[in-house]
């Protein structure tokens, strides 16, 4: 099947399976898309650290902890996740909190949040202290019959399992759901042109904005008056109207308009572009026939971790001497295939794989020198390598839709390892526009 344009515009053109979609519709209840985190944590009964389980049903975690902050009167960096959740889903995960005592969860009486303590530590919780998410997702309003739904979930499923999972692409969060620009200022920036990245952030209109702030965004790309512009962005755009501020004080300082956001949100930039060309790459590695669960010579591959996770940090390049062993460890799910994140020293493959990493570089006309960023070292990347296949096996089941008599609905189960998204595995079931499954 055809795959929806934006999704081309981040790398992505093609399924993996060969399957017609469910269509559908996510999240038409907030019990529809439930995420609990699996944790690699055990707590004790001692440390500074307050230890709580977090259930929470349309929360945005950034907002829930700017709240429990005030209501105990604490600074929210005392407050910490080890990832962020989906808003419009129910959600469970763990939160610690700095210094505070048991008793005073008590205090929080929140709507849509459940708050229990599980004991105490002497370690935080912290970004990436997690296994992975289990993940029980329904979609509804299906135009096919229940039966037709449960062939479809099965044909598509048996095609998956054969696989050993789904491409492990970067889906259209990486890049901005309805506004996917992020790969496009990442480029810019790599190649050393400021002021384009700056005005595609602050000025570039995307089609599934709403008209005034595509209006707002053209008249100061077609005028560059950033002060007059100012007037009609939306309060909302606090980023640009930020970029926007610094410009009219230090006006052609578009590199030092980057230093007004936050560390989070520059960094994503290039990251945006190296995740675009990592898209395209497995693309092409799809498109040429090699599989994404077996290695040929030149692959290079990284090795499970302590916990059980790809560590890209430990690779291996394939050869001829190799390959019958190393597709053993691939086969026990101890090694994974990996295509690159290009940066300044990124170790790339040779062979077939190699031939198709360079070859892609080459056409976009990619300078692997431009990743060092000499005006805004902070933004610099090294680059690294990601295993090209997110091992996921689904369970599913289809039934009659409640909510829409005469439709059909389906739920799958699936547990996934943290940094990937549900909607990798999700777009090879539904085949729709991704802003239908955000």
């Amino acid at each position: 099947m055809e795959v929806p344009e934006i999704e081309k515009q981040i790398g992505i053109n093609l399924y993996s399976t060969d399957t017609t979609g469910l269509g559908g519709q996510l999240r038409q209840e907030i019990e529809d898309f439930i995420v609990k985190e699996i944790t690699n944590r055990e707590e004790g009964e001692e440390g500074k650290y307050l230890i709580v389980e977090l259930t929470k049903r349309d929360w945005d975690t950034h907002h829930l902890t700017r709240t429990l902050s005030r209501i105990l009167q604490v600074s929210q960096k005392r407050i910490s996740v080890a990832g962020t959740k989906d808003k419009r889903a129910l959600t469970t995960q763990k939160i610690s909190i700095f210094d505070t005592d048991a008793s005073e969860i008590e205090k929080i009486h929140l709507k849509d949040i459940e708050l229990k303590v599980l004991g105490r530590s002497r370690k935080s919780v912290e970004l990436g202290d997690l296994w992975g998410n289990d993940f029980r997702i329904t979609v509804r309003n299906i135009e096919n019959s229940p039966e037709e739904t449960e062939a479809l979930l099965k044909k598509t499923t048996d095609e998956i399992l054969a696989q050993g999972g789904v491409p492990n692409f970067f889906g259209i969060q990486r890049f901005g759901s309805v506004r996917p620009v992020t790969h496009l200022v990442g480029k810019a920036i790599v190649e050393g042109n400021f002021e384009k990245a700056a005005l595609l952030y602050i000025a570039e209109p995307f089609p599934e904005e709403p008209e005034e702030t595509k209006n707002a965004r053209q008249f100061v790309k077609d005028t560059l008056d950033f002060k007059e512009g100012l007037k009609t962005y939306p309060l909302r755009l606090g980023h640009e109207r930020a970029m926007m501020n610094h410009l009219i004080a230090n006006p052609e300082d578009y590199s030092g308009s980057f230093r007004v956001l936050p560390q989070n949100l520059y960094r994503m930039f290039v990251h945006g572009y190296q995740s675009y060309i990592y898209n395209i790459i497995l693309c092409r590695r799809i498109e040429a026939g090699i599989p994404l669960n077996r290695a040929v010579e030149g692959d290079i591959v990284c090795f499970r971790n302590e916990v059980g996770l790809p560590d890209s940090s430990k690779t291996e390049k394939v050869t001829s001497e190799t390959v019958n062993a190393m597709n053993r460890l691939l086969k026990l799910g101890r090694a994974f295939i990996t295509a690159p994140l290009p940066g300044y020293n990124t170790e790339f493959a040779s062979g077939i794989p190699g031939e198709i990493e360079n070859g892609v570089l080459k056409e976009l006309g990619v300078s692997l020198e431009g990743f060092n960023i000499e005006k805004f070292p902070e933004m610099s990347s090294k680059g690294t390598r990601r295993e090209v296949l997110l091992e996921v096996k689904p369970k599913f089941e289809a039934g009659e839709d409640e909510l829409n008599p005469g439709k059909s609905k389906a739920v799958l189960e699936f547990m996934l390892p943290k940094g990937s998204y549900a909607t990798t595995v999700l777009r090879e079931y539904m085949k729709v526009n991704p802003l239908q499954m955000s």
